[in-house]
């Protein structure tokens, strides 16, 4: 049994001549308020009442904002614009700790003293030896030792 599977289902489907249902609705109604205020508003009025209806009605037919509808927008501004804000910045200030030091008189600040070979220890360790392949560089230190040691030669002045 072949079922026909529906495709472009997020396309309207054209009801109206070249007009899906939703814009025929909203161009309708854009006429329908133009129409009225035509027949109930005095002439200064409905000149500028008229263009706005019209253009507001198209917008809701024709124009998209990103890919998505201006009836979106629309509504996201009503959205902003109706609800509850609230808007809260209470500037906090820092109390700064001063302190005084004569010339002669620094704070006692604890530097560990490290030479220079244990600094190339910590760097070969934290470079190679806790990788993820430790057992195999740890071999290959080991056979590059044995061989400089047989040797007795440091082409490259490497130390291990």
């Amino acid at each position: 049994m072949r079922f026909q599977v529906p495709q472009f289902i997020e396309v309207e489907d054209k009801i109206f001549g070249p007009l899906t249902f939703r814009q025929f609705v909203y161009l309708a109604g854009g006429a329908g308020l133009c129409f009225i205020s035509y027949k109930f508003l005095p002439i200064f009025l409905y000149i500028f009442v008229i263009p706005a209806f019209a253009v507001f009605s198209l917008a809701l037919a024709f124009y998209k904002v990103n890919n998505k509808p201006f009836i979106d927008v629309v509504e996201a501004a009503f959205h902003f614009y109706l609800s509850d804000r609230l808007y809260i910045w209470k500037k906090q200030e820092k109390k700064v700790k001063e302190t005084i030091t004569q010339l002669g008189e620094m704070p006692s600040i604890i530097i560990p003293k490290i030479n220079e070979s244990k600094l190339k220890e910590l760097t070969w360790s934290l470079d190679i030896n806790e990788g993820a392949y430790a057992k195999e560089t740890k071999e290959l230190q080991n056979n590059a030792k044995e061989r400089m040691s047989k040797e007795k030669k440091n082409p490259l002045g490497l130390e291990f």
